[in-house]
Order: structure tokens, then C-alpha cells, then sequence
């Protein structure tokens, strides 16, 4: 006998008692962007930063009841349209779910969240070889932002840099 049932997809916040959960689906998605040596994170500051300090957001796609992708949202501020933005920092299906519609179904989600939020845009960024993503973000209507480079300062030059700072 062969199961035509579709599968049954969802969208849902994290709980608190999954933090452990997210950790997994970031080493997923480091791993899948070639840079797992950056993970420093862990589940105990995760807890803190997603359920205390409520920093950001997390949401998971679920199907048939199994996670199956995720994605950390926060808000940030334009200066120019004078109201919040959602910022997607991370979205990841797992490989063997992919083109099901899965991620784009949690872009959509998180534009509805940015809607009610009246968020004035939503942002994110994406490495320039991962042709697949940069091909559905550009099918929703998302326009890449050439003539701005991402500059970081990461924590070690963040503490040096801090600590140079000049008394006047």
C-alpha cells in the first residue's frame, strides 16, 4: 500500500525547554556554510539570550510533527524609514527537506510577523555561492544590496578595540 497523505507541515515558536534544540539546528546550518569552528555558542547562553533576555526569536517548521528547519529572527531599526525592521540572522532546512517549499513558507511567515509587527522592512544576508537560496529570495521579490559591504568587528577585536578607547 503507498501513503498518498501529504505531509502535514507547520510553523511554530520554539518553547524554552528546547534551546538545546536551536543549538543543533545552528551547528546544522554552520556546518552546511563551512564554518563550524565559529560555533562558539551553548545551550545555556542560547536559554538566556532567546527566553530571558528575549535578544531574539526563534521558529521552527515542523513536518509531521518533526523539525525539519529553523529559523532566529530579531528586530533592528532604520534611521531612514523610521521604524523597526525584523532581521533574519538565520534560516536552515535540513538537506534531505529541501525543495518542499519549507523555507519559503518561513520567509512568508516571517514577512506576516514583520507586517503585524509594522516592521518598515525585513533584512538578511546571504553567502554569495549559495545560488540555490539567492534564486528564491530573488522569486519573492527580495533585491540584493550591492554597494553595502557587512563589516564586523568580532569579539576579540571588539574587546581591543573598546579598551583603546580615548578619555577626553
Amino acid at each position: 500500500m503507498i501513503d498518498t497523505m501529504e505531509p502535514k507541515f507547520n510553523i511554530r515558536p520554539a518553547r524554552e525547554d528546547e534551546a538545546g534544540l536551536v543549538l543543533d539546528f545552528i551547528k546544522k546550518l554552520a556546518e552546511y556554510e563551512k564554518c563550524s569552528d565559529e560555533v562558539v555558542a551553548d545551550e545555556a547562553t542560547l536559554y538566556n539570550s532567546l527566553f530571558v533576555e528575549r535578544s531574539a526569536e526563534v521558529v521552527f517548521a515542523e513536518e509531521n510533527s518533526s523539525v525539519v528547519g529553523f529559523a532566529l529572527f530579531f528586530h533592528n531599526f532604520s534611521t531612514f524609514v523610521g521604524r523597526k525592521g525584523l532581521y533574519l540572522e538565520d534560516l536552515f532546512i535540513l538537506p534531505e527537506k529541501r525543495g518542499k517549499g519549507y523555507g519559503k513558507a518561513l520567509l512568508k511567515y516571517l514577512a506576516n510577523i514583520a507586517v503585524e509587527r509594522n516592521c518598515g522592512r525585513m533584512e538578511w544576508i546571504c553567502l554569495d555561492w549559495n545560488k540555490p537560496s539567492l534564486a528564491i529570495y530573488r522569486s519573492i521579490g527580495a533585491i540584493p544590496m550591492d554597494e553595502w559591504t557587512v563589516q564586523r568587528l568580532n569579539e576579540p577585536a571588539l574587546k581591543q578595540f573598546a579598551e583603546d578607547f580615548p578619555t577626553f
